[in-house]
């Protein structure tokens, strides 16, 4: 039997009985090797793509209040998008830092998911900055990872991911801003941010395409576990993965 066909047979068994289970349920599985100093290959391969071994994921201002007022994506898809950060993050053991600016205040609590799904996430309180990179103990917790690559979702696009994630650019990270698990108070919003990402030098990324970088090749063990976040991020894919597995019965019985 193939690999690929092996990889697509566990795959299908942990969609069936693993797209119902609880969340975090995908996210418990075998740990991933070792992380090498970088993600790029002998071919070139990876050169202009993350390096999961130097990426931290922060996550900022996810908060009750403010999702209430978010119009240019809709809530349960952003909070969909940022429960699969946390558990590509718990899966692959990457860092997670949270932080809100007055989670008292009418802005609201976080959302509890992340700390449940990825419990070694640290979180940061403020002092009210709207900002994070204003924050002194903020910038110390990113410090401290030694990560230079930060990976930026939060709410408002425009506002707690804008600010920060210029201001770490200037401090000379790889800054990615995570659009789809990130929300703003309109269209017009979400596309102005944008265009100042891309002049301040910010890339701008989206769920799928963080998962699809830190995944890279199937050939690896927690291969049908990442297949789930596929599934997570894209339902439909666990009809694909079902389609085929059933194609490849009905070729294998027909013989």
């Amino acid at each position: 039997m193939s690999s690929a066909l092996k990889v697509l047979r566990t795959l299908a068994v942990t969609l069936t009985f693993g797209i119902l289970a609880p969340a975090g349920a995908l996210a418990q599985a075998t740990a991933p090797p070792t992380a090498r100093p970088s993600s790029v290959l002998p071919t070139g391969g990876g050169q202009a793509l993350l390096d999961p071994s130097d990426t931290v994921i922060i996550l900022l201002d996810h908060q009750a209040g403010l999702f209430q007022t978010v119009k240019d994506i809709s809530v349960a898809e952003l909070r969909s998008n940022v429960v699969m950060l946390a558990k590509l993050a718990k899966l692959m053991k990457i860092p997670v830092i949270t932080t809100a600016s007055e989670p008292n205040g009418t802005n609201g609590p976080l959302m509890p998911e992340i700390h449940q799904i990825a419990p070694h996430a640290v979180y940061v309180p403020r002092k009210g900055e709207v900002n994070a990179w204003d924050n002194e103990d903020f910038v110390k917790t990113v410090r401290d990872t030694g990560k230079k690559t930060l990976i930026m979702a939060g709410v408002w696009t425009s506002v707690c991911v804008m600010f920060p994630a210029l201001d770490a650019k200037m401090a000379g990270y790889k800054v990615y801003a995570v659009i789809d698990a990130s929300g703003d108070p309109s269209e017009m919003a979400s596309r102005t941010s944008l265009a100042r990402f891309v002049q301040g030098g910010v890339i701008p990324t989206t769920t799928n395409a963080v998962l699809s970088e830190v995944h890279r090749t199937w050939n690896r063990p927690e291969a049908a576990e990442i297949g789930g976040l596929y599934a997570h991020v894209s339902p439909n894919y666990a009809a694909v993965v079902e389609s085929y597995m059933k194609a490849h019965e009905v070729a294998k019985q027909a013989k």
